[in-house]
């Protein structure tokens, strides 16, 4: 007997519940995009979590995954991909997939999701939990700093490891009015978006924000302050 069964409950309608008071909470913190705040209550974050932290899963606090990683909080996640402001069919650059949580999010968005992850346990585990949910996107093991030129342009590129500076190779790799959401920052950081307008990128802070550190191989340059 299932231990739903034993104790009268059903984990799954606990699940939902769970996801629909995160979305009420995220939508009273700000968050105002619409298919945003409903791709996050179609993914189940429960899904990429460590099955001891599953009853956290939806809170608005970063998870650990393992690896001395951690999984973002949903508020982070949230205003990153608002700020994005990705649209169906947008090709989406996701350096660091992680759990893969955010992948399903941008997949759930509509977008054509490439992603890619530094770290290879993180890498197969997310592979095999994207592939059990159906979720479509194209994964790779590598150096995420390097972007992924073979698909390059990209509509929106999401980085979710913090550098000093961002690295040159991804803002080469952005589209012509395409937006580039990263952490920047040691000891203090900030998520920052910038936007391609030609040769320039305007540069706005979203928030402040606390990230691992991003794994580069070795730095091939680097791109706007």
């Amino acid at each position: 007997m299932a231990a739903g069964q034993l104790t009268g409950r059903d984990p799954a309608a606990d699940y939902r519940r769970d996801r629909r008071r995160l979305v009420e909470r995220l939508r009273d913190g700000g968050v105002s995009d619409l298919a945003v705040l409903h791709a996050f209550d179609s993914v189940p974050r429960h899904a990429f979590v460590p099955e001891v932290m599953r009853a956290r899963a939806y809170e608005d606090v970063p998870l650990p995954i393992g690896r001395r990683q951690t999984i973002s909080s949903p508020t982070i996640h949230a205003l990153s991909l608002e700020y994005a402001e990705i649209r169906p069919g947008h090709r989406v650059l996701e350096v660091g997939t992680g759990a893969g949580f955010q992948t399903a999010l941008l997949a759930a968005l509509g977008a054509v999701v490439y992603s890619i992850e530094r770290i290879a346990p993180l890498y197969e585990t997310a592979a095999r939990t994207l592939g059990r949910l159906g979720v479509e996107a194209r994964l790779m093991h590598g150096d995420g700093s390097l972007g992924w030129p073979k698909y390059a342009p990209f509509r929106a590129i999401i980085v979710g490891a913090a550098a000093a500076r961002p690295p040159e190779a991804l803002f080469n790799q952005l589209a012509d009015g395409g937006r580039l959401i990263v952490p920047v920052g040691t000891r203090r950081q900030e998520l920052r978006r910038y936007t391609r307008r030609g040769d320039d990128f305007a540069r706005e802070t979203i928030t402040g924000a606390r990230f691992v550190p991003l794994i580069e191989d070795e730095p091939k340059g680097e791109g706007p302050r």
